[in-house]
């Protein structure tokens, strides 16, 4: 935001913010020159309040009232007078570690516990995604014949999903059962499914669904060779599968919570929220998670991972009044979902972002473990 302000118009604005966040009253500069100790006259606040006004930083809801920030104030406030705790981020990760324990539960469960924590910690609506399929790590396959010339591919991710496709077999191998109906023919092909099984959950292990179609499938073993062009067939199939699916759902947390905000006193403006997060999710996602593919949505300021979306520059018209705080949590260096605070514009920006930054190192660490 192109606005230069003096130190003592900075100090003004800063204070403005900081008491209408925790009063959801318009500010005067009598409560200022009490408040705060700026040694300045209760008159020369008010004229620098004035100034913030004319630059759009402030405003009057009423003629008689006190100012409070605007949008644009809110955003000078974010970019240029607060910075968030890097102990209060660490401390939101113990917490979360403590209370959730990695690795003794799916990370479906995880998240949906994370989104509880965060909401209670900022007072807001917590929106955590899952990973997107193409994002999922394979954990596990299986090979199962189920007919004399397929087999099942059992496939386990990272997060407990399971995806089933069907391979044809080599046609050496099930014309050759056919021309030798006896338990020794069903053992061979029953060995070398086990062996092939072995191979692929050493190969694959730990790789994501959305690498799978670029494998060269032709660079096998000798011993596997012959499957080469049905292996190739299988995950492309499943690789396309999981880019064409839809976006995974975003859990919610904290309804109660948002609600018990005063500007949200107003049942038809919640409504609207509340139809957007459980009917029309699809709208809300790629603002959640576009920073993954467009760095230069990040907020202005140096070396932030968080996102910030203040009033009118949320589009979607629900949310408008409100502020949308995301970050990317990863898997090592690949974004696999996305960890976000909504409330209203009057929120306590300081710590909401810490909460959130604090909730996505944590799931990134624990989605980021080895297998």
């Amino acid at each position: 935001m192109d606005v230069h302000l003096t130190e003592r118009q900075q100090k003004i604005l800063w204070a403005t913010v900081n008491y209408y966040i925790a009063t959801a009253e318009p500010v005067g500069s009598q409560a200022l020159a009490k408040e705060y100790e700026f040694s300045l006259s209760p008159a020369t606040i008010r004229n620098v309040m004035g100034m913030l006004e004319k630059s759009g930083l402030l405003y009057q809801p009423h003629t008689s009232a006190g100012r409070v920030p605007s949008d644009s104030g809110y955003r000078l406030y974010v970019d240029e007078l607060i910075t968030p705790s890097h102990q209060l981020v660490h401390r939101v990760q113990q917490l979360l570690n403590k209370r959730l324990n990695p690795g003794q539960t799916s990370f479906e469960t995880l998240v949906r516990h994370a989104a509880q924590i965060l909401a209670t910690l900022s007072g807001c609506i917590a929106l955590i995604t899952l990973p997107q399929p193409t994002s999922a790590a394979i954990r596990h396959l299986h090979l199962v014949q189920v007919e004399p010339q397929r087999v099942m591919v059992i496939l386990v991710t990272d997060s407990y999903e399971t995806h089933t496709v069907f391979m044809n077999l080599p046609a050496h191998l099930y014309q050759d059962e056919n021309q030798n109906q006896n338990e020794e023919a069903e053992e061979l092909i029953k060995q070398e499914l086990q062996l092939l099984s072995n191979f692929l959950n050493h190969q694959l292990s730990g790789k994501l669904l959305s690498e799978l179609s670029e494998l060269d499938w032709h660079s096998l073993d000798r011993q596997f060779q012959a499957f080469a062009e049905s292996l190739k067939q299988l995950f492309g199939d499943l690789s396309q599968r999981t880019h064409s699916s839809l976006p995974s759902p975003i859990l919610v947390g904290g309804l109660a919570e948002f609600l018990r905000q005063p500007e949200f006193s107003e049942l038809a403006q919640a409504q609207n929220i509340i139809q957007m997060l459980e009917e029309e999710q699809d709208q809300l996602w790629p603002l959640m998670y576009e920073q993954a593919h467009d760095p230069s949505s990040l907020d202005c300021r140096p070396n932030s991972p968080i996102q910030i979306r203040i009033g009118a520059e949320n589009p979607l018209k629900p949310i408008q009044n409100c502020a949308l705080v995301s970050s990317i949590y990863q898997r090592g260096k690949a974004p696999v979902g996305s960890v976000g605070v909504l409330g209203p514009t009057r929120m306590a920006y300081d710590k909401v972002i810490a909460f959130v930054e604090g909730t996505a190192n944590f799931l990134s660490a624990t989605i980021s473990r080895p297998l």
